[in-house]
């Protein structure tokens, strides 16, 4: 999967569940749209707890407020869609992997692990999603980070 490491500035208030809404225009700007298919841009609250702050790790979101999973590498995020895996990279060399892998654990420039998080689905045009984007934002320090950049998405064979 591909991620970018860089952070850019963001707005520093802390704006509550809008907050993801920072993350549009960087989402908006990774997300491919499918030919005839839409993109769908949505900052995510837990649906257990109503909490926008999340912990991330091994492409998962998962909520401060009650520790629950969000369910973005297995399809549980989108509802009406199909359960799905993160597609692997397409990275050609073994040592090219190592160089752009994303950190366990990530972490705004001044050392926050805790964002509000907004998702881009790539859909087609019978509405089921093909591609995923997800940005990070800290509350803290507005830092906002692409997680994840235009992942393909597939059927789980589970």
């Amino acid at each position: 999967m591909e991620a970018r490491g860089a952070w850019s500035a963001g707005p520093e208030v802390d704006a509550g569940a809008e907050g993801g809404g920072h993350l549009e225009p960087l989402l908006r700007w990774a997300a491919v749209r499918e030919p005839h298919g839409r993109i769908v841009i949505t900052p995510l609250v837990c649906r257990f707890c109503d909490w926008d702050r999340f912990e991330v790790a091994a492409d998962e979101c998962f909520c401060e407020g009650c520790c629950l999973p969000l369910g973005i590498a297995d399809g549980d995020v989108y509802e009406g869609g199909f359960t799905w895996e993160l597609a692997a990279s397409a990275l050609p060399l073994p040592w090219l992997r190592r160089v752009f892998r994303k950190p366990a654990d990530p972490a705004c420039p001044a050392g926050h692990d805790v964002f509000q998080v907004a998702v881009a689905y790539a859909l087609a045009a019978d509405g089921q999603v093909c591609r995923l984007s997800v940005g990070l934002r800290c509350p803290v320090d507005g830092a906002l980070s692409l997680y994840l950049d235009n992942v393909r998405v597939l059927p789980n064979r589970a």
